[in-house]
């Protein structure tokens, strides 16, 4: 997480909700997180100290990530995550396999150089021509496409089998219907207001 892509997010979405150790991030920043929820075994003990106890949301069960204890208990209409990717593999593994786990609310991922979410059943994108759209499962999945370069009605997409990376828009409206849940989508970062726009 870096202060331009935190004042990107939070100009779109200005409540910050601090996954555990994120509170650290966030204040090494000059912002004081509105919430932070985790098991707190990333948060020092004088962060903690330092934080109103009303702004904070212990959930000590060790059966999920701190974002998904985060996720799950977020009352909003959308959802913009940092600090999720870049650095371990296995923690970014995880941020893929929590925003499956957590439909609800609709989040995007901020990556380095992308923004990552969760396909809905349908969604209408307005993108310039030429923008790279990758799909990939995290479940078996099937759909129907208008405005991608390469269709994917009749690709069986699953882990392991069929993916669809570097693909690209057509046209200026992409739509995409999803038969089933668990198809990431991922697009440049710059393609952040469209997705807001969409998926908001």
């Amino acid at each position: 997480m870096n202060q331009a892509d935190l004042a990107l997010a939070m100009g779109l979405a200005p409540v910050l909700v601090a996954a555990d150790g994120g509170a650290e991030a966030a204040l090494s920043l000059g912002i004081t997180p509105d919430l932070v929820i985790g098991d707190f075994d990333s948060l020092s003990p004088e962060t903690r100290a330092a934080l109103p106890a009303d702004r904070l949301i212990h959930v000590p069960e060790q059966q999920s990530t701190d974002f998904e204890k985060a996720l799950s208990r977020v009352a909003a209409r959308g959802v913009l995550a940092l600090g999720m990717t870049g650095r371990r593999t296995d923690h970014e593994l995880a941020a893929w396999h929590t925003l499956l786990r957590c439909p609800s609310p609709r989040c995007i991922v901020i990556a380095e150089e992308d923004i990552v979410f969760l396909a809905p059943p349908r969604i209408v994108l307005e993108l310039p021509v030429g923008t790279r759209v990758s799909l990939f499962p995290l479940l078996p999945a099937t759909g129907r496409s208008q405005g991608l370069h390469w269709p994917i009605e009749g690709i069986a997409f699953a882990p392991g089998q069929a993916i669809g990376t570097s693909n690209r828009s057509d046209a200026p409206q992409v739509v995409l219907e999803l038969d089933s849940p668990g198809m990431l989508v991922i697009l440049p970062k710059t393609c952040l207001d469209a997705a807001v726009s969409a998926l908001f």
